[in-house]
């Protein structure tokens, strides 16, 4: 399921800035881009965004401001300064250039300076960046939650265009036995040349051929599956690994009915089907 949520504010006077979004995804990957020297604080965000997403691919940014109590040593690289140094006034006397060398100019070689902070406290860090995340992931669940509704009453308007077609093919099937009883009786007339056809004999092929056509497990195991998928929908876990299982045992039994059916309006009706369960499997692949 896709998502997105932010904050952005002060926390124990620090500036904070937590993004969250995630993107449809089968299993679970996140990726956190992190103030420089802040890796520490990914196991942190990891614990806490796992806790309400269990599929999707996740981006997180996190951003604090620096603490400006903290003191930095500057060191002078006096080796490299030197040699900027040299070279500068090496310029100077061999194209004729006014010396004009001072420090705010050697100052924008940046490389000649090293500066080293003391460390953040991170256990500070981390009470920041839970209050912040914490924000930005009820942000994040609730435009979730908005599209988890959609996508499961879309699911479920699927799921009852299948049930309308399951009540056509058991209301056909049976009309199928009788067709073909009538249909053999004419032949078996047509090739003897009288009427005295064995009753018992029409009988007992209509009853092979209703026995090999009937489709009442299959119906029936359908609408087992639609019951189990609305109850699943109605959780607040996540029920997307649940809704795949249930979706492949679907399409297996209407794979069976298409099998069984040897008329051509129920092969239509199956492939109806078929295709609807289709467009719940692309469905619930956004589902978490």
């Amino acid at each position: 399921m896709t998502g997105y949520g932010r904050f952005e504010g002060t926390i124990h006077g620090r500036q904070t800035v937590f993004e969250i979004k995630a993107v449809n995804h089968r299993f679970f990957e996140m990726q956190c881009r992190l103030p420089k020297g802040c890796g520490f604080l990914e196991d942190t965000i990891r614990e806490m965004v796992s806790k309400y997403v269990s599929r999707g691919k996740v981006d997180v940014y996190v951003s604090v401001e620096a603490d400006d109590s903290l003191e930095a040593d500057v060191k002078i690289n006096h080796s490299l300064a030197s040699g900027y140094l040299k070279a500068l006034r090496e310029l100077c006397s061999t194209y004729g250039l006014k010396d004009d060398i001072s420090v705010s100019l050697l100052s924008r070689y940046t490389d000649i300076f090293t500066v080293t902070k003391a460390p953040e406290n991170e256990e500070a860090l981390i009470s920041i960046v839970k209050e912040a995340g914490r924000k930005a992931i009820e942000d994040f669940m609730a435009m979730r939650e908005r599209e988890g509704e959609k996508l499961a009453e879309d699911v479920l308007s699927h799921s009852r265009r299948i049930l309308a077609l399951v009540d056509e093919v058991e209301e056909r099937s049976p009309i199928t036995v009788e067709e073909y009883r009538s249909k053999l009786y004419e032949r078996l007339k047509d090739v003897l040349q009288d009427n005295s056809i064995d009753p018992q004999r029409i009988l007992t092929e209509a009853a092979i051929f209703a026995d090999k056509t009937a489709v009442s497990e299959e119906t029936v195991r359908l609408r087992s599956h639609f019951d189990q998928l609305s109850d699943i929908l109605q959780k607040s876990e996540p029920v997307g690994r649940k809704l795949d299982f249930i979706v492949q045992e679907m399409n297996r039994e209407a794979n069976t009915t298409g099998s069984k059916v040897c008329d051509a309006a129920l092969a239509h009706k199956v492939v109806e089907i078929k295709a609807e369960i289709e467009k719940i499997r692309e469905q619930i692949q956004n589902i978490e």
